[in-house]
């Protein structure tokens, strides 16, 4: 099983990048929105799911060792895919995600493109004691929610808003939203 792995990212798009690693092996390793819009430089650590299936073996990759444990954790619920978990691993940052399993808030899982109000409720029947490590990252995680959120109720494309995002140094959902909304002006 490969839990992680170190290297150059060579290409990278909004759902993977393609990782070379020292030994010369360029994986591809499919990624979320929110991991996506983390990664900062072309060298990178990135915490892995291997998914071994019959007609073939996946990497789903993550910057934050919580979205992993997120994923993982919905791999476990019937009914839900990888792609399935990738789209709430997109949709919501972890600290979001175990507020709306606390919260049993299903109108909030349903806006997971491939979410019906079925698939929702097993979701929050069979994960109700998610929880996250609030670590360092957290403050970061949830400013950059916030500010996608903010962005999102402006009438601007998730993906749109990932991308700019990333750019973005701001610390605090102000100045996240701020600094974006310069981006989208040019």
């Amino acid at each position: 099983m490969i839990i992680g792995l170190q290297g150059k990212v060579l290409a990278r798009e909004l759902s993977y990048i393609d990782l070379l690693t020292p030994g010369g092996v360029i994986y591809r390793v499919y990624i979320s929105v929110n991991c996506y819009s983390l990664i900062k430089s072309d060298d990178i650590l990135i915490h892995t799911s291997h998914i071994v299936r019959e007609d073939g073996q996946s990497l789903y990759g993550f910057m934050d060792p919580n979205e992993r444990k997120m994923f993982e954790m919905l791999l476990k619920v019937n009914g839900v895919g990888p792609k399935v978990a990738m789209a709430i691993c997109s949709t919501f940052l972890p600290a979001t995600f175990a507020r709306i399993i606390d919260e049993k808030d299903i109108t909030s899982l349903k806006r997971v493109p491939g979410i019906g109000p079925k698939s929702a409720g097993v979701i929050l029947v069979q994960l109700g004691g998610f929880v996250v490590d609030m670590g360092e990252a957290a403050p970061a995680s949830r400013a950059f929610d916030e500010a996608t959120q903010a962005l999102e109720a402006l009438g601007f494309k998730k993906d749109v808003i990932q991308k700019t995002l990333s750019k973005c140094q701001g610390s605090d959902t102000e100045s996240l939203v701020k600094e974006a909304l310069r981006y989208f002006q040019k």
